[in-house]
């Protein structure tokens, strides 16, 4: 298992997070994850057997969201 962080753009309402996670949640690899609205990040622990810190990040910027660095 890995875990990542993903610095957002700004997220501009508590349902952007929302919609962020239900995505995540339904992504196969991805164990947990969890979407901070205040600090606009992303922290998702996944399975690097299935999924990659790259596949992740495709899955956010297709929500029209653009991730600013990953760590």
């Amino acid at each position: 298992m890995a875990t990542k962080t993903y610095k957002l753009e700004t997220l501009t309402c508590p349902s952007c997070m929302a919609k962020i996670e239900g995505a995540l949640k339904k992504t196969e690899g991805i164990e947990k994850s969890e979407v901070l609205f205040n600090s606009s990040k992303a922290k998702v622990t996944f399975d690097e057997s299935v999924v990659n810190a790259e596949d992740i990040k495709d899955v956010i910027e297709r929500l029209g969201y653009r991730v600013l660095k990953v760590k």
